[in-house]
């Protein structure tokens, strides 16, 4: 295998170019690098200019989600050694509005996430004197997986829905709602159905299930919306046969 691989980098730096271009950098192919220490290796050792996102390093903070050679991926946990000989092709994650090179735009993705009211709702909150809200771990496990999410927004760039509809609120919103629905602590879920069953919400959801494939925490976005759909017609359902009790 060859010690060296190439990354085609998609650049656009919008005061000199009004499209997207791609430059090639030759950088060091090593056993235990992953696509971002080869992006760190260009911006350190050849072109200080390019710019991208990244924190941890971990697969903990999402914020290095990147398309590589055509696939949403977290660059910190994709091993060059897995694309070699190269070259392997970095853009930035599709369906949302590039800022420069690697760089794309968060504002709708945050948005959407602050709709479903991602917090514990209480219809009356008692006296903290009363002491914290108890909770047995069965009925933590109920929730635990959607709560695994790191806003790395891989989902939304592989939705095809989100693709053709950006009013789309996107797997990671529902996922966080059913999240906050399966706690035993919540008492939200009904404003939550309220904003989620509109045109926008769960039932735009086709079902192809790519957010579940790109997942990188095995969120399974797909599985959490199919999950909603089932909640929100029963609680259609009960609202047509027991109208003064369905919630």
């Amino acid at each position: 295998m060859d010690d060296r691989i190439t990354l085609r980098l998609a650049r656009y730096r919008p005061e000199e170019e009004a499209e997207p271009t791609f430059e090639e950098y030759e950088v060091p192919c090593r056993k235990d690098w992953v696509v971002l220490d080869g992006l760190n290796y260009i911006k350190d050792q050849l072109d200080g200019t390019l710019s991208f996102r990244w924190s941890c390093r971990m697969g903990i903070c999402g914020s290095c989600g990147m398309t590589v050679n055509g696939e949403p991926k977290l660059t910190c946990e994709t091993f060059l050694t897995d694309y070699a000989p190269g070259p392997v092709r970095i853009e930035p994650l599709q369906n949302f509005p590039v800022i420069r090179d690697l760089i794309v735009e968060m504002t709708d993705f945050m948005q959407k996430l602050t709709t479903i009211k991602p917090w514990i709702v209480r219809d009356e909150e008692r006296p903290l004197a009363e002491g914290e809200y108890r909770q047995t771990p069965d009925e933590m496990s109920e929730y635990m997986q959607y709560s695994m999410c790191i806003n790395c927004m891989l989902c939304y760039a592989a939705c095809p829905v989100y693709s053709l509809d950006p009013k789309f609120i996107g797997p990671a919103a529902i996922a966080l709602a059913q999240r906050y629905n399966l706690d035993s602590r919540d008492e939200g879920s009904g404003e939550r159905l309220d904003i989620l069953s509109q045109h926008e919400g769960i039932w735009a959801c086709t079902f192809v299930g790519e957010c579940t494939e790109v997942c990188p925490k095995d969120v399974d976005p797909a599985g959490a919306i199919q999950r909603y759909k089932l909640d929100a017609a029963l609680t259609s359902l009960k609202s047509f046969l027991l109208p003064w009790g369905a919630r």
